[in-house]
Formats: structure tokens, C-alpha cells, sequence
């Protein structure tokens, strides 16, 4: 297992270089002069071309591209993502900040997922091709067919304005983020159905299956103490990457349910082209996307051995054939 461990950590830190290099390219290659950007802060009401040149060279602008990403990279290392243009707040203060209302939110979407993805899956698996599987097909295809700004909008005049039932804005308790919480989940919620009732069907299909039904095993626990157990390790395997389109994906609803989060942050600095916080969010939920799917790796290869071994079994039968 450590040995699995390790290589996976190796495998993705040619990732989260080419993450960072995206992030500094981005603030590189985006329209305008930093010099005259950090000018403007400072109160010159001016700018000569002396000045302008100055500014470069204080800044480190004249400099090759590989030299800047470096000295770049080497702050971002110990924590300095740079400052807003805005309002000079250090960039990746205020994401630390405002990432535990995003974790919130994310974790809160994360947690429906699981609980009704699984369940919806399992329950259509229970009546494959009947009328549940079909109203289950039906459901599941509106939900991933709603964007979720429009699905916010419905949810906000029916539960918020019309039959105010659940508060839709600002920060509070649990029931201030059951609206933004279900509009974020809902497209995960579909996909990890349909993922959960295949691989359900799949295991059904096994000798190990045909074996215990033969044996007269009650389907209830065929189902959850047989097929399931096997059934939900490739769920698993996409709950890293669900997370993390969450976390990318709380941009929109954030703004709509008035949260103080990241995605707030990040709207209101591409409104106003504050190229340092975009690079840092580019950063920062790259970093985090990549260490959560790394941790549902991890957990998938705990939890089945096979994963871990296969790479070694392959290339001892690669040796054989040869």
C-alpha cells in the first residue's frame, strides 16, 4: 500500500506544475500593464514612459517569462499568492478566509450526493425496467437536463418568496444552506444514480450473485450485503471529482444565495479584471481538486486491493509473455 501511495503522489505532481503554470500564464498573457496597474494604486495621476519603465524593473516584468514563473512559484510555495489590485488585501488570505463557507456548501452538496445518488441507484437497481426504474430515468434526466441558475431561480420564488419556506440568502444555520446545497448537488445527484444502478446490474450479473440467489438468500441482502459493497467502489472513485466540480461550481450559486464564499471572491474580481485573485483561485481550487481526487484514489485502492496490485500484476505478466 505505501508503495501505491507513493506513486500516486508522484503521478500527480506533473499536474499540479502544469496547474500552476496555467495560473501564471494566465495573469501573464491577460490584456494590460501590471506597471501601469500598480501606478494607478499608488496615486500617480501621471504616468511617463520613465516612470512606467521604473515600475518594470522594480517589478521584475523585464525579465524572461521562465525567470518570472519562477519567482512566482517560489512565493506561491511559502504561501503568497500575491495582492489584490482592488483593495491590497493579500490574495491568499482572504481565499483562507472565505474557503469554510465553500467547504460548507460543498461538503453539505457532497453529503445529499451520497445519500440519495446511492439510494436512488440502488432502489432503481431493485426494479430494473419497471415503473420506479422508469420514473426514476425520468427524474434523473430532468435533473441533469435544469441548469442549476435556472433550477436557484425556480427554488428561490417557490421555497423563498412564494411559500417562504426557507430562508434563500445570507448565512445562518443549517436551513440557509439547504436551497444552495440542493441546486449545487443536483446534476452530481443524477449522474452518481445512473453510475450506482449499472454497476448494480453489473454485480447482479456475477457468478458469485447467481451462486447466492441459488441458495435462496433473501434480495434484500443480496443486495446490500453482496452486490452492494462491490458495487459502490467505482462511485466512490467520482465522489473526488464531484467534490471538486462542487468547489468550481459554487461560483454561480454562491452569488445567488448571497454566501460569502470563493466563488463570490472570484465573480467580483473578474467583474473588475483583478488578474492576482484569478490566478490565485485558478491556484487554489486546482490544488484542491487534485488532492481531493488523489484522497478518493487512495481510499478506492484501502478499500480493494486489486487496484493497488494491478499495475504490479500487469507487469509480471508482461515479463512472462516476453
Amino acid at each position: 500500500m505505501l508503495r501505491y501511495i507513493v506513486r500516486r503522489i508522484l503521478s500527480v505532481i506533473p499536474v499540479l506544475i502544469g496547474i500552476s503554470v496555467m495560473a501564471f500564464m494566465l495573469g501573464l498573457l491577460t490584456p494590460g500593464d501590471p506597471a501601469a496597474m500598480a501606478l494607478g494604486r499608488d496615486g500617480v495621476s501621471q504616468v511617463t514612459p520613465e516612470l512606467l519603465e521604473a515600475k518594470r524593473e522594480e517589478l521584475g516584468l523585464n525579465d524572461p517569462g521562465a525567470v518570472q514563473y519562477l519567482r512566482w512559484a517560489g512565493k506561491v510555495l511559502q504561501g503568497d499568492l500575491g495582492r489584490s489590485y482592488s483593495d491590497q488585501s493579500q490574495v491568499s488570505g482572504e481565499l483562507l478566509r472565505r474557503l469554510p463557507m465553500t467547504l460548507k456548501l460543498a461538503c453539505s452538496g457532497m453529503a445529499l450526493v451520497c445519500v440519495f445518488g446511492i439510494s436512488f441507484g440502488i432502489f432503481s437497481a431493485a426494479f430494473v425496467n419497471r415503473a420506479p426504474d422508469q420514473g426514476m430515468k425520468f427524474l434523473t434526466n430532468l435533473m441533469m437536463a435544469v441548469p442549476s441558475f435556472w433550477l436557484a431561480i425556480v427554488m428561490i420564488i417557490l421555497f423563498g418568496e412564494k411559500w417562504k419556506l426557507l430562508p434563500t440568502n445570507g448565512v445562518g444555520g443549517i436551513r440557509h444552506m439547504i436551497l444552495p446545497s440542493v441546486t449545487l448537488a443536483c446534476a452530481n445527484i443524477a449522474m452518481t444514480q445512473r453510475l450506482m444502478r449499472s454497476s448494480m446490474l453489473t454485480e447482479f450479473g456475477r457468478q458469485y450473485m447467481l451462486a447466492a440467489d441459488a441458495k435462496g438468500i433473501k434480495k434484500s441482502r443480496l443486495m446490500l450485503c453482496h452486490a452492494f459493497p462491490n458495487a459502490v467502489l467505482p462511485v466512490i472513485t467520482l465522489f473526488g471529482n464531484y467534490l471538486g466540480g462542487m468547489l468550481g461550481g459554487s461560483v454561480i450559486i454562491e452569488n445567488m444565495f448571497s454566501l460569502p464564499g470563493i466563488g463570490s471572491y472570484v465573480l467580483e474580481a473578474i467583474h473588475s479584471r483583478d488578474y492576482p485573485v484569478i490566478q490565485g483561485y485558478v491556484l487554489f481550487t486546482g490544488v484542491i481538486y487534485v488532492t481531493v481526487s488523489l484522497a478518493a484514489d487512495l481510499l478506492c485502492a484501502w478499500l480493494n486491493p486489486k487496484i493497488r496490485l494491478g499495475d504490479g500484476g500487469k507487469r509480471g505478466e508482461g515479463g512472462r509473455n516476453e
